[in-house]
Formats: structure tokens, C-alpha cells, sequence
């Protein structure tokens, strides 16, 4: 019997099908600049430079029809764009610093745009909005405890915070901010806004209370801190003695010995009136305390 071809047993071949001509489509790599992600391996990049610039009061200038811009500059505070708002901060300066009287019918809304910036994430946003409230401070001086708002309690208190940040730039930025507050405004009410704070849970903030109240007390008379209440400043400073931050009890000393000179005219005669008022003012410890910093002071 014949055999059958082996070729009869063979699987059957499947038509080959056309080739399809493949394109290849060259995709640019990005720099290493323009890639979000960074490779764990690589030297990381720099952070992108940022488009705000930091412009000193000095270098700041009049603005051009300032009468036709005021209105347009106050809606552009709102803009949600934080670029937006950091030039019209900076404009806002440009206003204080060379036009106060057109700033003035908005200066609630202005103080409330401030501390809304410095709420902010940004650091470059915070940073121009404590630029802003320094020059804010030299333009309006005691106007601005005029508001019948809490607009100026909400901008201490933010002030008093970021002085008490661990950023430098912010903190130096924010304490630049409260020696402006404290050269440009009456001590007096200055004073009973700020010693609550130095009660403040906060630590930091009980020491940046403590030091701007001590460079109010630096530039009183007898007469001024009589009205405020010479007891009163003598038992904020003895409470800050036993503070745990150098920086508070170094401004509760400067407290001491500013009421110290204030009272007794740095006439020897009137130690004992001194230590008389102390006694007759604080519990002994205190008393203690205080007579030492001024025996050791003369």
C-alpha cells in the first residue's frame, strides 16, 4: 500500500498576513528641569525661584492717578490668584507710604486682607503682607485702633505668631513689624492690647509680647506708666522673671529697670521709696527678685 505524502500530514499553514509598517514617533524628552518628579538617585532640584519681588519701602514709589486706581486696587485683593495679591499688597504700600488719605475709607478691609495673607501658606504671601502692615503701621499710627473692628487684634495676633515662627525670614520680617507698631503708635493703648499676651499659653508669643511691651515701657516717662498702672508693670515683669524662654525674662529685667529709673529719678536717696513700692506691691519673692536686678543695675 502507498504511503501517503508526509507532506498530506502536515498542519495546515495559515496564510501569512502583510506586515504592517510600524512608525516610529520621536517623543522630546523633557529637561531635567521641566520633570515634576525627581529620580531618588539624583542630586535633588532647586526649588523654583519664586516670581515675587521683595521691594523695601524705600525703593517703593508714588503711583500715577492714584485717585482713578484706588478703587480698581482694593477689588483686585480679592482675586484668588496669589501672585495677584502680593502685587496689590505691594501697591497697597505704594498707597500708605504716598497716598494715606485715599487709603483710609478702606483700611478695615485692607487690615483684614493682611491678615488673611499671612494665614496663607505661601511664604512669599506672607512675607509681603507683614511688609505690608509695617508700612501700614508708619502711615496710620493710632487711626488704626480707631476701627470699630477687631481688624487690629486679629493683626497683632498673627504678628505676634509668625515672630514666633521657626521660618527666619518670616520671623525677622514679622519682628521688623511690631518695632514699626511700637514707633508709630501711643504706647498706652498699645499696652492693653498686648498684655494679655503676656498670659498667652504660647510660649514664644508670651516672649514677643514681653519684648515689644518692654520697648513701650523703655519709652515712657513716670507719668505715662503711672497711667497705665506702675503696679501693674511691675507684676507683669515679675511673673515674666520665672519665664522659661531667655528672651522674656531678658524683657521682663528691661521692664524692671525702665520703671526702676522712671520712679526713682536714679536718685539714691529714693532706693528705699523703691523697695518700699515693691514690697508694698508684690508677694516677697518678688520683691527679691526686682531689688536684685536694680542693686546690681546702679
Amino acid at each position: 500500500m502507498a504511503l501517503r505524502p508526509i507532506v498530506d500530514n502536515a498542519l495546515p499553514v495559515a496564510p501569512e498576513r502583510p506586515k504592517k509598517n510600524l512608525q516610529v514617533v520621536s517623543v522630546p524628552l523633557q529637561k531635567q528641569s521641566e520633570v515634576g518628579v525627581n529620580d531618588e538617585n539624583k542630586a535633588p532640584l532647586p526649588p523654583s525661584s519664586s516670581p515675587i519681588d521683595y521691594i523695601s519701602s524705600d525703593n517703593l514709589k508714588p503711583i500715577s492717578d492714584p485717585e482713578s486706581k484706588i478703587q480698581g486696587l482694593i477689588e483686585r485683593l480679592d482675586s484668588k490668584d496669589w501672585t495677584n495679591v502680593c502685587e496689590s499688597l505691594n501697591n497697597i504700600r505704594r498707597f500708605a507710604l504716598y497716598h494715606s488719605s485715599l487709603l483710609l475709607p478702606f483700611l478695615e478691609k485692607v487690615m483684614s486682607v493682611v491678615v488673611k495673607s499671612m494665614k496663607n501658606p505661601r511664604s512669599a504671601l506672607i512675607k509681603t503682607s507683614i511688609m505690608a502692615s509695617s508700612d501700614i503701621f508708619y502711615a496710620f499710627g493710632d487711626q488704626l485702633l480707631d476701627s470699630i473692628s477687631d481688624a487690629f487684634d486679629n493683626l497683632l495676633l498673627q504678628l505676634l505668631l509668625k515672630a514666633s515662627q521657626d521660618k527666619k525670614f518670616v520671623c525677622e520680617e514679622a519682628d521688623k513689624a511690631l518695632n514699626a507698631m511700637v514707633q508709630s503708635m501711643t504706647p498706652l493703648p498699645l499696652l492693653n492690647k498686648l498684655k494679655p499676651y503676656v498670659s498667652h499659653v504660647n510660649l514664644r508669643i508670651r516672649a514677643k509680647a514681653a519684648i515689644s511691651i518692654s520697648n513701650f515701657v523703655s519709652k515712657m516717662g513716670l507719668e505715662g506708666m503711672d497711667e497705665f498702672g506702675l503696679v501693674s508693670l511691675v507684676q507683669v515683669a515679675a511673673d515674666l522673671l520665672n519665664d522659661r524662654l531667655p528672651e522674656a525674662r531678658e524683657a521682663a529685667r528691661r521692664i524692671v529697670i525702665s520703671v526702676y529709673e522712671a520712679y526713682t529719678g536714679s536718685e539714691e536717696q529714693k532706693q528705699e521709696e523703691w523697695q518700699s513700692f515693691c514690697q508694698s506691691s508684690l508677694p516677697p519673692i518678688h520683691v527679691h527678685s526686682l531689688v536684685k536686678i536694680t542693686s546690681s543695675s546702679t
